[in-house]
């Protein structure tokens, strides 16, 4: 298996699931799912936090106020591409959903926790990365 594919290999029962949340990232930034404070209320839990690409921990409050205070961009509008969309199942309602996020120069890996409730989808927790250097990734190995 090239690494590539071991990293975005996904069980065939998982597609649908994929889909779903492939068309929702990057989170915040597809109008389609979420334009106003009630929106980003209801797609993030209660106890939703994250992580930025600056390795800085931000609260659900904090990203609420600032998605109050400055609305996020349309990542189509904008360009933004995302790519090597992976999804595993972690209980029966609640799923890690990966990503490459590159916007503009900038490149992220994306990684996403959500839980499907009867309300809908919410994410309970968020983690961007950058990627410093596109250097080949290394595969798990084998155990």
């Amino acid at each position: 298996m090239h690494s590539s594919e071991a990293f975005t290999h996904i069980e065939p029962d998982l597609l649908p699931v994929l889909e779903e949340l492939r068309r929702r990232e990057p989170i915040f930034h597809r109008p389609e799912f979420a334009s106003t404070q009630a929106d980003f209320e209801q797609m993030t839990s209660p106890g939703y936090w994250e992580v930025g690409a600056s390795g800085r921990r931000y609260s659900r409050d904090f990203i609420l106020h600032t998605l109050e205070q400055n609305p996020p961009v349309d990542a189509d509008a904008a360009g933004w591409q995302t790519s090597d969309h992976q999804c595993r199942r972690l209980s029966p309602d609640t799923y890690l959903f990966t990503y490459t996020l590159r916007q503009g120069e900038r490149l992220t890996r994306r990684a996403t926790i959500w839980r499907k409730s009867p309300g809908g989808w919410q994410i309970l927790y968020h983690q961007g990365t950058v990627v410093s250097a596109e250097e080949e990734d290394v595969a798990p190995s084998k155990s």
